[in-house]
């Protein structure tokens, strides 16, 4: 195995300033080529899933591991755990290339950073690949429950999207319920299908999109009464009160959010990780009187649960605290109106002040203590 480790602050560097560590992960005999992107770990060690996607690039899925893990350095302090923010993503086809080998070469680099990075699952990785993964390395979660794991963390995320966007309702239209709302889902794979049923049970007249039919399928048969659109464009044009994007990131882009506005739309909050296609987005959409529930913030459910197994994990506990999004949802609406600011930048401002509080109350050596 090689591995090459490429340091760009140091431990403990202020949030925003750069990753901590960048590691590139090459296994010649069983095909794995990896990146693991520590980007803070300023509130603890840094938690974040592993993606399998099939990349064009090297430098895409450098580019995508090292957004990715910003969000959750974000994610996790907003979400109030001592834990800070690490990503990983393995470059190929989780269909075609995935094998035994491949995860447990992946699960030894994992191991050689020593407690620095937990993973868990993402795009293109499951709760049977993180039972593999944990053969060769302890620092693993959102493992089988037959494996003291907390299995599938879509579930806390969808229940922490569906909590996030109750606070946008309230916020938008003075209930928290969807109830008579028109919601459009992009993207009924892990999260998406749970979400679905949030909101059917909520009242809210469902409309879906997928690129996999089988997605499509599933939630048809489990919800006939979902209505499917053929695609993304055709959702945005749906005259939607609240839009909901759960797939890849970048789904708000300049054209997107001008169909929204155009067509009415009044909140945007889905599960899809790094929604904003570039920075400004977040100000186009506030200009537009679309209120938009910053993604990392309501899509933290799913990390509240694998953190939880750290110590041992109780799904009623992890429960609550996903419970605990749409109190933070309105509080992050209610600073961004009294500070004059998007929603968006609001969040940032208060993630970034609980990780700078937290990184200086470690600098004070405690009596007994020693430093290193």
């Amino acid at each position: 195995m090689l591995s090459r480790i490429f340091r760009t602050e140091q431990d403990g560097a202020a949030p925003g300033d750069g990753h901590e560590q960048v590691v590139l992960c090459h296994d010649r005999s069983s095909g794995l080529k990896a990146i693991i992107a520590i980007h803070s770990t300023a509130l603890g060690p840094a938690l974040g899933g592993t993606r399998f996607f099939p990349y064009a690039s090297e430098e895409a899925a450098l580019e995508d591991a090292l957004n990715l893990s910003r969000g959750m350095s974000y994610k996790n302090a907003l979400a109030g755990l001592d834990l800070g923010g690490g990503k990983a993503v393995i470059i190929g086809d989780p269909n075609k290339d995935k094998n035994e080998a491949m995860l447990r070469a992946y699960g030894r680099f994992v191991e050689s950073l020593r407690g620095r990075y937990i993973t868990a699952c993402d795009v293109g990785t499951y709760v049977q690949d993180m039972d593999v993964i944990a053969r060769e390395t302890e620092f693993v979660t959102g493992r089988s429950p037959e494996n003291g794991g907390a299995g599938d963390s879509s579930i806390l995320t969808a229940f922490g999207v569906f909590q996030g966007m109750r606070a946008s309702a309230q916020a938008r239209w003075g209930q928290p319920t969807l109830r008579g709302k028109r919601v459009g889902v992009a993207g009924v794979g892990k999260v998406g299908h749970y979400l679905v049923g949030h909101l059917v049970a909520d009242g809210a007249t469902v409309v879906i999109t997928d690129v996999s039919e089988a997605a499509v399928n599933r939630v048809r048969a489990a919800h006939p009464e979902v209505e499917v659109v053929a695609d993304s464009a055709a959702l945005l044009q749906s005259k939607l009160d609240v839009y909901a994007p759960c797939a890849l990131g970048g789904a708000l882009t300049d054209a997107t959010v001008g169909t929204l506005g155009e067509f009415g739309t009044s909140v945007v909050c889905g599960a899809a990780n790094n929604q904003l296609a570039h920075p400004g987005v977040e100000k186009d959409l506030a200009d537009r009187g679309i209120l938009y529930a910053p993604d990392y913030l309501v899509n933290s459910g799913g990390v509240i649960q694998v953190a939880d197994e750290i110590e041992g994990f109780n799904f009623e506990r992890a429960k609550n605290k996903a419970t605990r999004i749409f109190d933070t949802t309105l509080e992050i609406f209610t600073r961004a109106t009294a500070d004059g600011v998007p929603p968006a930048v609001a969040a940032d401002r208060l993630a970034e002040k609980r990780m700078r509080e937290i990184s200086a109350l470690r600098s004070v050596l405690l009596p007994g203590a020693r430093r290193g």
